[in-house]
């Protein structure tokens, strides 16, 4: 590429994509070609599936293959964020945040050969669920109920709104909030047909289709940058010189040097990084500790995740979902990560601008416009009818994203917040409150788009880790303590949260209560002292560690002084007792609560339903109430050897599948050492 072609592709080429979009007639017959193909698979895979039934609209009738298991697992995971927060993290720092998607690969495993297991011989639904069996009371299950659902509203869901709109924004080049606001509603709109109408078969088809989309669609472009910038050689020659002009660019001191606000890192090849690190960059001892940490939960114990995997039709399908869901966890580092680096070199003054005014201008961000760096390869790289694959493809990250969540809230709220209410809800009104649930998320997130658009981008991605990491760790110290230890109980694990919680509240405070000035500003730092120390030295990650260690010296402590839970009420309810056929004794606030459902469920047989009951049950799919309640007559022993059956392996399988997760695991760690 010579000079002339840089300066002209750093110029006004790029000013007119940012100004005016760069979409044709054929990148919209492309998505509306998307639509249509996304819709069918969609309606079809609805009307396949047993939506009539709790286990049907939930957990696709527990009778899914490992095939869109783990595809569901991987776009659930890559939503629109991700396209723009890995390749905008690539484009500031290079190849270390493709740690976290090496770290889930070992986390996946964990997932199917510890977690799967024992969530399938329970019969759970949701993880609050899991607790609530495990410990039994209801203040666990209802706090970690309410605290997902806000992490859903405010954490997974705004930022993929956030995301996908800046992408929606810049391809049509819209410059009001109105189009803006329409294109984010119309892509709610669609999201929620699939949940409401279909449930978690429809959405782990679409999720399936789009998978296959996501991968193709970034490929290509991948290619494209690739050959742009001269290949992987030309890329780590280049992006060592990409620093932006003097005139896009802030300086700051630094060990009595002035050096630029975005200044490319000598290290930027290297995934380990110093201890030291600052809260924008990633230490390698917190990759060990908090990133850790924050994958369990988020892998093992976070309804979007688990709900896929408890979908399976048994364990074999289950573990081979997380290898297929691993193996493509190997794909963002090229496909994002690498591309996103290669926008820096590209376009060196936009994505690597730092002065606030500059960036302003270029993206509306003052703190920076790495964010935008996926979306100018997009637009500037790929020919007419690809831009338009393209963003169907982020469309499609962004739909598997929000259908999954509202999947998963929606059996969150159904399963542990409106049976506590309603003690006598039959299983119909259970799925009409699921399917109504959803249009109130809907509402909730267009309510919340002013709100995440006034968070400027380039922290979106490292203020969702950082509030995981203060919000989790307590949540992933009670679940692995519950599985590994039968010794935990109620007690131990409540204050474990509750003690956990309020530290990373305390935390949570300290770091937005408090802003610091913008790199290059010029202004005086008023943050007390404290704050400082709390906050600029003791990094996310690290806090997520000693917020993981604290609650579990709590938990353990605080059960330990208090009486342990009976033996025969831990059958199938921990790693040591998952194959158990034993019939677990109810802890007696089930006993209470089962006694009331039987009664009801008598009464709501032989209640005549009224015609407009009649209607909604049509439209949401639901069949007879009699016969819906016929199929789960089955007596407590049953129970018990069917929970067991998903356990059984094929001795073949069971080889096989352990073969693939050592051959998995052992080129993550080959990655790991590549670019250590």
């Amino acid at each position: 590429m010579s000079d002339t072609e840089d300066i002209l592709r750093g110029g006004s080429r790029v000013e007119k994509i940012l100004n005016e979009g760069s979409l044709y007639t054929g990148d919209y017959v492309i998505i509306v070609i998307y639509f249509l193909a996304i819709i069918s698979a969609g309606l079809i895979a609805a009307r396949m599936s047993k939506r009539s039934s709790i286990s049907g609209y939930f957990l696709a009738s527990r009778n899914m293959h490992w095939v869109p298991v783990g595809a569901s697992l991987f776009a659930s995971n890559i939503g629109s964020e991700h396209f723009i927060g890995l390749a905008g993290s690539g484009a500031a720092s290079g190849v270390a945040i493709a740690t976290y998607e090496m770290n889930a690969i070992f986390i996946l495993m964990i997932l199917g050969w510890f977690f799967v297991p024992v969530y399938l011989s329970s019969g759970i639904y949701t993880m609050p669920e899991y607790l609530r069996l495990r410990f039994g009371g209801q203040r666990i299950r209802v706090f970690l109920s309410v605290l997902a659902l806000l992490l859903y509203i405010f954490t997974k869901i705004s930022a993929d709104l956030l995301s996908g709109a800046l992408y929606i924004k810049l391809a049509l080049g819209l410059k009001g909030e109105s189009g803006l606001y329409l294109s984010i509603l119309v892509l709610l709109i669609i999201a929620a047909i699939f949940t409401i109408g279909g449930g978690l078969s429809a959405v782990i088809w679409t999720d399936f289709v789009q998978t296959i989309l996501m991968v193709i669609g970034a490929f290509i472009l991948m290619v494209f940058a690739m050959v742009e910038v001269g290949g992987y050689d030309g890329l780590v020659e280049k992006y060592s010189k990409a620093e932006a002009d003097p005139a896009f660019t802030a300086m700051k001191l630094e060990n009595g040097k002035n050096v630029s606000c975005m200044a490319i890192q000598e290290n930027f090849m290297h995934m380990l990084r110093p201890a030291d690190a600052p809260g924008d960059d990633l230490p390698w001892t917190g990759l060990f500790t908090g990133m850790l940490i924050g994958s369990i939960w988020y892998w093992c114990a976070d309804q979007v995740i688990v709900q896929r995997t408890l979908a399976s039709r048994n364990v074999s399908h289950a573990k081979g979902g997380v290898l297929l869901a691993g193996t493509l966890k190997f794909l963002p580092l090229f496909l994002l990560v690498l591309p996103g680096m290669a926008a820096r070199v590209l376009y060196r003054n936009e994505v690597g601008c730092s002065d606030p005014v500059q960036c302003e201008a270029i993206c509306q961000s003052p703190s920076g416009c790495t964010n935008i760096a996926f979306i100018l390869l997009v637009l500037d790289l790929m020919p007419t009818g690809l831009r338009g694959l393209m963003l169907a493809v982020m469309m499609a990250a962004l739909m598997s994203s929000l259908t999954s969540v509202f999947n998963s809230a929606s059996t969150i709220f159904t399963i542990d917040i409106w049976t506590r209410f309603r003690r006598k809800a039959s299983d119909s009104e259970l799925l009409i409150v699921g399917r109504m649930f959803v249009v109130v998320l809907l509402v909730v997130s267009i309510a919340w788009i002013p709100i995440i658009n006034s968070y400027k981008e380039s922290q979106l991605f490292h203020y969702i880790q950082a509030v995981s990491n203060f919000l989790c760790p307590p949540i992933t110290a009670v679940f692995l303590i519950a599985l590994f230890w039968p010794r935990m109980n109620e007690p131990g694990a409540f204050w474990a949260l509750m003690v956990g919680f309020a530290v990373g509240l305390i935390r949570f405070g300290l770091q937005f209560g408090y802003s610091s000035p913008p790199c290059g500003s010029g202004l005086e730092d008023t943050r007390p002292d404290f704050v400082k120390s709390a906050v600029d030295k003791f990094h996310y990650l690290h806090f997520g560690a000693f917020s993981f260690l604290l609650s579990s010296c709590v938990g353990v402590l605080v059960s330990l002084l208090t009486p342990a839970i009976a033996e025969d009420k831990l059958y199938r309810l921990t790693f040591w007792t998952r194959f158990s056929t034993e019939v677990r004794a109810k802890m007696e606030d089930e006993v209470d609560e089962e006694e009331d459902e039987t009664q009801d469920k008598i009464a709501s047989t032989l209640e005549e339903m009224s015609s407009g009951r009649k209607c909604i049950n049509l439209i949401c799919g639901i069949e007879n109430q009699a016969d819906m309640e016929d199929e789960n007559i089955k007596s407590a022993q049953d129970l018990a050897i069917e929970a067991s059956e998903f356990l059984k392996e094929d001795p073949k399988y069971k080889r096989l599948s352990n073969i693939v997760a050592v051959l998995v695991m052992s080129m993550a760690a080959f990655i790991y050492g590549f670019f250590a």
